[in-house]
């Protein structure tokens, strides 16, 4: 039922959302219009800084444009954005694949311990990114425990430069650091499946497998779609990850151009567009994701 405007509980719920919406203006579409004004802005010829132009009439799309021409198809950035896509697309297959099994596990089969397996499961995030990185250079060193296990205690002389533009390297790296993000979002979804629809599906003679494929699977959709967003989504503008664990041009994604773009005299409005590109291109899933979860929604109701 549609409440009008003037029910006392719609003035209530706008009031208590009125904070959240004054955040957002402040805090995410005053910065966006700073980054838009840096990106149509002009650039100081004598010491080459970003010179901001606040008036959208005077703004000039000379830098975006720029970094369209460069990330086209015979760009110069055209192999970092399809090294992007590649390693994120593997990344996040990867973190599906071992998320989705321990939340599975934590929220329908893992009875009295599904307290103490939680605590497990947000322990990561008590961990800084950082020090979960250096923790696999340490591991990946040319004397790290991974060559020394290759070595097998010195019977054979196997040394392999892990740290040196390895591509599945970056990939594995993604997949460690972000699979928290999609574990707690699918096990919240898992947890709240209705029982009794999983019930009903074993009642008329469906088995384990059936039942999965044809009833939970189904249901669960939405919440995987969010998880891989939620993943997806930090991965694209991510740059720590590669510096630690390539540091090399053959591994460099889109995050590692906006990031020597900022470092680099001259570049702000270019290292923007990137940014406003990469905006571009998480918002059509997020759309797509709204689309599919009020559709779902209907069909409930």
């Amino acid at each position: 039922m549609l409440r009008r405007s003037g029910d006392p509980n719609v003035r209530l719920w706008a009031a208590l959302a009125a904070p959240g919406i004054g955040w957002l203006v402040l805090f995410f579409l005053a910065p966006l219009y700073v980054v838009l004004a840096i990106v149509f802005g002009r650039v100081d010829p004598l010491f080459r800084t970003a010179v901001p132009v606040w008036n959208p009439l005077q703004w000039n799309p000379t830098q975006f444009t720029y970094v369209l021409s460069r990330i086209s198809p015979d760009g110069v950035y055209f192999p970092a954005l399809l090294r992007t896509v590649g390693y994120v697309g593997a990344a996040s297959a990867l973190c599906l694949a071992i998320a989705f099994p321990v939340s599975y596990y934590v929220a329908r089969l893992s009875g009295r311990r599904k307290g103490l397996l939680i605590a497990l499961l947000i322990a990561p995030f008590w961990i800084s990114y950082m020090m979960r990185m250096l923790a696999w250079v340490n591991l990946l060193q040319n004397d790290g425990l991974v060559n020394r296990l290759l070595n097998v205690g010195g019977f054979f002389d196997v040394t392999v430069d892990w740290l040196t533009g390895q591509p599945v390297v970056v990939i594995l790296g993604l997949a460690y650091g972000y699979v928290p993000y999609m574990i707690l979002p699918l096990y919240a979804g898992l947890d709240r499946l209705p029982q009794p629809m999983l019930e009903a599906a074993r009642d008329l003679g469906a088995n384990r497998v059936s039942s999965f494929l044809r009833v939970t699977l189904p249901l669960c959709r939405p919440t995987i779609l969010a998880a891989l967003l939620l993943t997806c989504l930090p991965m694209l503008g991510d740059y720590f990850t590669n510096d630690l664990l390539s540091a090399s041009p053959k591994t460099a994604m889109v995050g590692n151009l906006i990031n020597d773009s900022v470092q680099a005299p001259g570049q702000t409005g270019q290292a923007g567009a990137f940014v406003m590109l990469v905006l571009l291109a998480t918002v059509l899933p997020m759309f797509y994701y709204v689309r599919v979860t009020l559709r779902g929604d209907e069909v409930r109701t």
